[in-house]
């Protein structure tokens, strides 16, 4: 039976019975539909966007405007031609300090009928789900395609414990255009597997 990576970060991409809308920064991968490179190019280490990727960056940071609890930062975000690295601060209040990190603890989901299936309000998973829809909308109605998917089904987070741990991820996101030769995400390498790092997790290193 052939390998599938994707369907097996389908079982286990999130760490059961943990609370995702609690407070905490978070470090997410999002990759396209199929890794589709639709963002843009890397040109000489640096990210150049087109069209399709400057909506994802817009709306990357709408999704801090128009949910109070969401923080979100330049030098926390880059788009990449097939995929975007970002951290997302959960916060208790627009006034919380943003720089204390380690959401470490676990607070089990509530189980029952009065919790539906999906992701909890104001959770990880819903800050998600909004960015995914609004950019999948926009870029839909922009290229005359409705419905038609552009992001993977689900994406990739890490749970950031502390201030080391938050400036590795930092320094990995900013980087990120200057390694895109040996970005796994990279069609040319996924090719040739001329990767030489892990992926996506920088928290490691």
């Amino acid at each position: 039976m052939k390998y599938d990576p994707e369907k097996r970060h389908r079982r286990s991409i999130r760490l059961k019975g943990y609370d995702y809308a609690q407070p905490g920064a978070y470090f997410v991968t999002i990759c396209t539909q199929n890794r589709q490179c639709l963002f843009g190019n890397v040109v000489d280490g640096n990210m150049m966007l087109n069209r399709f990727g400057e909506i994802v960056w817009s709306e990357w940071f709408r999704t801090a405007r128009i949910r109070p609890y969401v923080q979100l930062y330049e030098s926390e975000f880059v788009v990449m031609p097939n995929h975007v690295h970002g951290i997302i601060w959960i916060v208790d209040s627009p006034n919380h300090d943003v720089n204390t990190v380690g959401a470490t603890g676990r607070s089990p989901l509530p189980d029952g009928p009065q919790y539906p299936r999906g992701p909890k309000s104001q959770s990880l998973g819903a800050i998600i789900a909004g960015f995914k829809s609004a950019v999948t909308r926009r870029i839909n109605n922009m290229r005359g395609t409705p419905g038609t998917p552009v992001w993977q089904r689900n994406y990739y987070e890490h749970i950031v414990r502390d201030e080391n741990e938050l400036n590795r991820i930092r320094e990995y996101i900013n980087n990120n255009p200057l390694q895109w030769a040996l970005d796994r995400e990279n069609p040319d390498v996924r090719t040739t597997g001329r990767s030489s790092r892990p992926k996506d997790e920088p928290w490691r290193i």
